[in-house]
């Protein structure tokens, strides 16, 4: 079974293709990204129709490069998985209206895929992992701990209450003046910097929820970097370094206490933009070693928005038998675990957690 996967959620076009080997292991025949930065780093960010029309202009041509590069035809595609949700609607919008005419044309199966199970699903991709596994699936968007027991059986064990680590990466490189994006040039000046500088609080560590919060963090950096003004290189780099290691702590001490509640399971996948950042990466695999987990952490290339992702959370899918009808719309919000609800704003004066 050969899929070719579709993936346009925010600002990168990307399509692959994957298919198993004869002893029913993964295999990645193609894997291409058109990335969007150019367009966008004169804004300090993505801007919704900018990447629509992106997306449009480009996808075309990026298909056809994943096929070339699996060496196929379109003919020998048995089926098609396209995000479409969560993101910015333009883009899932584009991509799903591609997929569709794709399967018409084409007569062949198409599925819609949630892209958080894209990146839940990217270490079974990347090294057969078996279920069940704990996640830390931490990106631009989205900072969750998720208890995998099976594909489409997650249980959210903890979420942020306000910014997601990787925005808290963006607004400090955009408070700094390092410019977009965000996470690859903090974790670039802090390689120069002091990791011990600065002491930036942890919001929440000690309380009983598993719960994170990032948007006191970066209240702290703002108000340390005002009161540096005006800032050196050095300055610049030390906030980024103490930053980071903050922003390692955190994550290190709830998958740790995430662990000592889920019996039975022994593997830490990290998934999503943020773990390519080799500074938690390293924490993490720290914690896993005095634990005795095993950390799994897919290539960088795997880690951001991709393809591959995509189309191997069909694959699974499709193996079930599972299809999509021509009537399905884009969703700008769907979480993994439908069954516990948003604490998002939890964070503001008078909310409840």
């Amino acid at each position: 079974m050969y899929i070719l996967g579709i993936e346009t959620s925010c600002d990168e076009t990307a399509a692959s293709v994957v298919t198993r080997d004869s002893d029913g292991l993964p295999q990645l025949l193609s894997n291409v990204v058109l990335s969007q930065i150019d367009e966008h780093s004169e804004f300090g960010g993505v801007v919704p129709e900018i990447a629509a029309r992106a997306h449009l202009s480009a996808l075309d041509q990026i298909i056809n490069r994943a096929l070339d590069e699996a060496h196929l035809g379109l003919s020998r595609i048995d089926g098609i998985g396209v995000t479409s949700g969560p993101g910015l609607v333009g883009g899932l919008m584009v991509g799903l209206m591609t997929a569709k005419a794709l399967s018409a044309s084409r007569n062949i199966p198409y599925l819609d895929v949630n892209h958080l199970e894209g990146h839940a699903l990217t270490a079974r991709l990347t090294d057969n992992v078996a279920y069940p596994y704990l996640l830390l699936l931490v990106s631009g968007g989205h900072s969750q701990i998720v208890r995998v027991d099976g594909l489409g059986t997650y249980t959210r064990l903890a979420t942020t209450i306000d910014d997601a680590v990787g925005e808290a990466f963006d607004k400090t490189a955009k408070l700094l003046g390092l410019g977009f994006p965000g996470g690859p040039n903090v974790e670039k000046a802090a390689k120069k910097g002091d990791a011990d500088r600065f002491r930036f609080p942890m919001p929440l560590r000690g309380q009983q929820t598993l719960n994170m919060s990032f948007s006191g963090l970066k209240t702290a950096i703002r108000t340390q970097a005002q009161k540096l003004v005006p800032l050196s290189g050095q300055d610049v780099a030390d906030l980024c370094a103490s930053m980071q290691k903050t922003v390692a702590e955190i994550l290190a001490n709830r998958c740790q206490r995430a662990m000592e509640q889920c019996e039975g399971i022994d593997i830490l996948v990290v998934a999503g933009g943020v773990a390519s950042n080799s500074e938690i990466r390293q924490r993490l695999d720290e914690l896993c070693v005095q634990h005795d987990y095993s950390l799994i952490a897919p290539p960088l290339e795997l880690c951001t928005d991709n393809a591959a992702m995509i189309a191997w959370a069909a694959l699974e899918r499709f193996e079930q038998g599972e299809k999509s009808e021509m009537n399905l719309a884009p969703r700008s919000r769907w979480p993994l675990d439908g069954s516990t609800e948003s604490v998002i704003g939890s964070g503001r004066k008078g909310a409840k957690v």
